[in-house]
């Protein structure tokens, strides 16, 4: 999923203009999207067919991945930035399957996303969910806000898929990361997905896209978006196309091929 704009708050819920996250919900076959998004939706896929099987991609991947965390890593505790629009398997879902007692903080700055989590994303008796407005780029509130919630002197799972390829580099996305997982202590882990540069065809399509939606993307290199891990232990097997990190059995993770990688890594 994409990350989301700053938009002034007096104008919150323009829908004349394409939103990332409504147009990567209309990638993922959702509903929650309107016109402007569709479009720029159909803009990209017509410019880059791959571009719906990348999304698909990243949400199985969130998913894979999150069960690994609950379960063989023993994670209790997710912090997801850059929720986007509730869909299948959501982060507190899969964790919850696996453990219920499992605590979940959403963070995204799009108040319609906000609203759809609050009323559809709902916790076990036994865990529990919580909300933040805040900008990724506001690390300070994000801790502030999820410490309500999650006992930040134990392991946590921090996901950000697709939401560093929304900031540029002069924005340093690495050091927000750095700022984040520097705040969890050892034991916490890092699951991160982003687009890549590899395609001409895709760059092409996300250039088109960024002139026309209230937000951009930035695609980078592998090697960059592995930077993203420095100084963390790698989870075999290590940064990977998403398809080939831990494919479901019966799954070979060498088809659809994807121009984005996944990785998931832990803090000693």
């Amino acid at each position: 999923m994409f990350a989301h704009d700053r938009r002034p708050p007096a104008d919150p819920l323009r829908t004349d203009e394409a939103h990332s996250a409504r147009v990567w919900n209309y990638l993922l076959r959702g509903k929650d999207n309107y016109p402007a998004d569709a479009e720029a939706g159909e803009m990209i896929i017509s410019a880059f067919p791959d571009i719906a099987g990348i999304a698909r991609d990243q949400r199985a991947f969130l998913a894979r991945a999150v069960r690994y965390l609950a379960g063989e890593a023993g994670i209790r505790q997710f912090l997801d930035t850059g929720t986007g629009l509730p869909t299948a398997n959501n982060t507190h879902e899969v964790a919850q399957r696996t453990a219920p007692g499992c605590r979940v903080v959403y963070v995204d700055n799009d108040p319609l996303v906000l609203t759809h989590a609050r009323a559809l994303l709902t916790s076990t008796p036994e865990g529990a969910c919580a909300y933040v407005d805040a900008d990724v780029r506001d690390p300070g509130l994000i801790l502030r806000e999820a410490a309500r919630t999650l006992d930040l002197d134990r392991p946590v799972g921090l996901t950000m898929v697709g939401i560093m390829g929304q900031l540029p580099d002069e924005e340093d996305p690495w050091a927000l990361v750095t700022r984040l997982i520097t705040a969890l202590p050892s034991g916490s882990h890092l699951l991160l997905a982003d687009g890549t540069d590899t395609s001409a065809t895709m760059s092409h399509a996300i250039e088109a896209c960024n002139a026309r939606s209230a937000s951009s993307y930035h695609l980078r290199s592998p090697a960059r978006i592995a930077e993203f891990f420095d100084g963390l232990e790698l989870v075999e097997p290590g940064v990977v196309r998403t398809s080939q990190w831990r494919p479901d059995p019966g799954r070979s993770g060498g088809a659809p091929p994807s121009h984005a990688v996944s990785g998931v890594a832990r803090k000693p």
